[in-house]
């Protein structure tokens, strides 16, 4: 059965090289569609939040001033205020107006890990959009594959009608020679002429529809047709039922960013380590009893160690963490339902590629037949045994006999070819 329909399909291959093909359109299609652009965008905002994610290692540097006023400053006591003045010395103690510039300037030693997070998380976001576009522009794969074979089966039945038109003027050129010889009556030559003219309307119909949907597929790839033919694609094999869509490398970058999510909530509960010096220029300075005796703005450091940790972040950390559980068990319950939809789809187009496979196994026969009856028929009414009325039907019998024969032929491809798409193959 399998080589007979390799056959057969070979039979209708076009093997021209300027024919377009399916794969070509594909490709074609998805470099024009502006959504591919998307690609960049995504990249450039990842190297954007790795890149600030990064500046955290950054030693981080404040400057300030300030100018403040209190009502009370250090002082010497009263009496020892008097003994200075005894000996001639008038120390007030720190002025109550004071000034100060500084520099602060702070290293991280360890963030609890909050960076890792936080590339982490940016990286899963990023592959979470990539693979988002991914299905985006894998949905165009079936408006393109729809519009291509939509193309063909036209193509099919446009060449049908024309053989249907071919076989009716002769028949119409047959009984007008009929009638004027007395054996044909003008009815039947009226009643075969009317469907001549009806042909004729239908293959306009079909080249109108023709065109609507090259338009449509040339807005799709960005380009004209190079030829008004279309390939007609091979026979493929689907390998395996084991899907590989990229709604499963969506869902797995999804994870990937709760796992990430979830480190982040761990490390904002841990202690952080930092170095950092502040220098400042101002009044009063480090030593206040010099501040005490002269009001001279003096240069000042402070260099050190320091450890924060935020308490309060255990606070919400359990409630945070279930929140992610719950966010990862809807992730797999998207999961499943997508492969249980996927399964049912498959199974579907099983069936239909079977119905197919068996309706193409007698196409030929009927045609075979079909066209034997209409044959004879025609010869009966070379001899008057039937009139015009019996053998129109006889035509559109066989044309239809045909015209199923291609339909089934463009339909069985097109949902071989679905059912890949449905797989990923």
């Amino acid at each position: 059965m399998k080589s007979f329909l390799t056959t057969l399909f070979a039979l209708f291959a076009v093997t021209a090289a300027n024919a377009q093909s399916l794969e070509e359109c594909r490709r074609l299609a998805r470099e024009h569609y502006p959504e591919t652009r998307q690609y960049d965008l995504i990249a450039e905002t990842e190297q954007y939040n790795l890149s600030n994610a990064a500046r955290a290692w950054i030693p981080q540097v404040a400057l300030s001033g300030q100018a403040t006023y209190q009502t009370a400053t250090p002082a010497y006591p009263d009496a020892f205020k008097s003994i200075l003045a005894a000996n001639g010395m008038d120390m007030n103690g720190i002025r109550k107006d004071q000034y100060k510039v500084a520099i602060d300037v702070s290293q991280n030693i360890w963030d609890g890990g909050l960076y890792s997070a936080n590339r982490a998380i940016s990286k899963a976001e990023a592959a979470e959009q990539r693979n988002r576009l991914e299905v985006s522009l894998y949905e165009l794969q079936s408006r393109v594959d729809n519009l291509y074979f939509g193309i063909l089966l036209l193509d099919e039945r446009k060449e049908q009608t024309e053989a249907m038109i071919n076989l009716l003027e002769s028949n119409l050129n047959r009984l007008r020679s009929l009638y004027s010889n007395g054996v044909a009556t003008q009815s039947d030559a009226d009643a075969v002429e009317a469907e001549l003219l009806t042909a004729q309307q239908t293959l306009v119909q079909v080249e109108t529809s023709r065109a609507s949907y090259v338009n449509m597929l040339e807005i799709l790839i960005g380009k004209e047709l190079e030829s008004e033919r279309l390939e007609w694609p091979a026979m493929p094999e689907v390998a395996s039922r084991n899907s590989a869509r990229p709604e499963l490398a969506m869902f797995d970058a999804q994870e990937r960013k709760v796992e990430a999510q979830r480190k982040a909530v761990k490390s904002a509960v841990m202690p952080r380590f930092s170095a950092f010096a502040q220098g400042y220029y101002g009044y009063p300075g480090l030593d206040m009893f010099k501040s005490m005796v002269s009001s001279e703005w003096t240069l000042n450091a402070i260099v050190g160690v320091r450890m924060q940790w935020n308490i309060g972040a255990f606070y919400t950390q359990k409630n945070n963490l279930e929140k992610l559980n719950a966010a990862k068990r809807q992730i797999a319950l998207q999961r499943d339902v997508f492969m249980f939809n996927t399964g049912l789809q498959t199974a579907q187009e099983d069936g239909e590629i079977a119905r197919l496979r068996k309706a193409i196994e007698n196409d030929d026969r009927i045609v075979e037949l079909r066209s034997s009856v209409r044959k004879a028929a025609e010869s009966k009414l070379d001899n008057g045994v039937i009139d015009a009325t019996e053998l129109l039907q006889k035509i559109t019998d066989e044309t239809t006999a045909m015209l199923n024969r291609s339909r089934h032929r463009v339909e069985l491809l097109q949902a071989i070819y679905k059912l890949k798409t449905t797989l990923n193959q």
